[in-house]
């Protein structure tokens, strides 16, 4: 992948790439057009409309082509959360047997938490919540051990957004459609960081969130696959197969399409993006290691995980206290869903992590303009607070 010029400032050093990533310039560019000129409904006959339609086209195609699916089986979205309520909601409420029965895991998404709370508050659904080891992993056995005749769905993360833990989906989702299930998998974290083919995953539902992959917020995807029906998530025109009426945004969607035609040339690369934040990942980590006197244990599998995630424990260090007084870095101590809780976080505690070691939690996330300097600068300044 070609380095573009860096759209982030010089400070603080931005490592919270997992809460979200700075739009590339070049995506930039790609929206502009349908925020001006080209400012037609994709619904109109006329010129300006056909080229909106066009640009939707483009746009799908290309997210198609960084899923491995047909352009015909990608739905835009709102974003992230969006995508998880219509493919947990729409598919719950589609194939409602006289028993309605979902499972997801104990360190899920908050979207896909509160969208399956929803179905057992609204629609009498039974939810079942898997729980992890101590990487955050879960135990296709547990899953299996789980399965009944109602089971309608199963939801599990592709990749935990707090410690970047890799879930075996493949193997997951087999154990579901062997019991009749759809299987919907979040991989808003993963989609152009590693490569992804909704075949070789064997997934139902697919969701993607535009801000993770360098493009702007409030766009995403959903893959679903061809002739499965959703209740919609929004009635209106037909618009997206009908599960999402109204005009679509063009300028986002193009922007959205955009950024996966860049992930794509990123994750095919010889040199792949993947190498290279894994290797500044790493170095964060060894200068930690280095600089820090106390202990710094990681969080999560530490293999099967993000190439860009690094959650890390610092012993006798308070998490968000420690972030405060770094102000060199921009970094989080969890998911920014749960940013601003003075509480060990639900995804560390889960995973059975003591309660001063989830407290002690930063998680730091590398990202395409992340560069060596960056790394060790921030460690530096970090050790510099917890030598104090």
């Amino acid at each position: 992948m070609t380095q573009q010029g860096s759209p982030l400032p010089r400070r603080p050093i931005f490592l919270d790439y997992l809460a979200t990533t700075p739009v590339d310039p070049r995506v930039v560019q790609a929206c502009l057009p349908y925020l001006t000129a080209s400012f037609g409904n994709p619904a109109s006959s006329h010129a300006f409309g056909q080229a909106a339609a066009a640009a939707v086209a483009e746009a799908r195609a290309s997210v198609a082509g960084l899923l491995g699916c047909a352009p015909g089986e990608i739905v835009f979205t709102g974003g992230g959360s969006e995508g998880d309520t219509l493919a947990i909601r729409g598919a719950a409420l589609a194939r409602r047997p006289r028993r309605g029965y979902v499972i997801t895991q104990a360190t899920e998404h908050p979207a896909v938490l509160a969208a399956c709370d929803a179905l057992a508050r609204l629609h009498d659904y039974r939810v079942t919540h898997l729980p992890v080891d101590e990487y955050g992993l879960v135990d296709p056995a547990t899953l299996e051990a789980a399965m009944t005749e109602d089971t309608v769905l199963v939801s599990i993360m592709h990749a935990n957004n707090e410690t970047g833990t890799l879930q075996p989906i493949s193997e997951l989702a087999s154990i579901a459609h062997a019991g009749g299930a759809l299987f919907h998998t979040d991989a808003a974290q993963t989609a152009g960081k590693i490569p992804i083919s909704v075949g070789a995953l064997g997934v139902d539902l697919l969701s993607l969130a535009g801000h993770k992959l360098y493009a702007p917020k409030g766009v995403g995807a959903l893959y679903v696959t061809e002739s499965l029906e959703l209740e919609p998530a929004i009635y209106g025109g037909g618009q997206e197969r009908g599960l999402r009426g109204g005009t679509e945004n063009v300028a986002l969607i193009a922007g959205l399409g955009h950024a996966s035609g860049i992930a794509v040339d990123a994750v095919d690369a010889v040199d792949t993006e993947a190498t290279r934040l894994r290797a500044l990942r790493d170095l964060l980590h060894d200068e930690l290691t280095r600089l820090v006197p106390a202990a710094v244990e990681v969080n999560g599998h530490p293999e099967q995980r993000l190439p860009n995630a690094l959650n890390v424990s610092i012993a006798g260090a308070v998490g968000p206290r420690l972030l405060a007084a770094t102000t060199e870095i921009a970094a989080s101590t969890g998911s920014a869903c749960h940013e601003g809780v003075d509480a060990p976080s639900p995804v560390l505690t889960a995973m059975g992590l003591p309660a001063e070691r989830a407290m002690s939690a930063v998680r730091l996330s590398v990202g395409r303009w992340t560069s060596d300097q960056d790394v060790s600068a921030a460690a530096s300044a970090i050790a510099r607070v917890c030598v104090g």
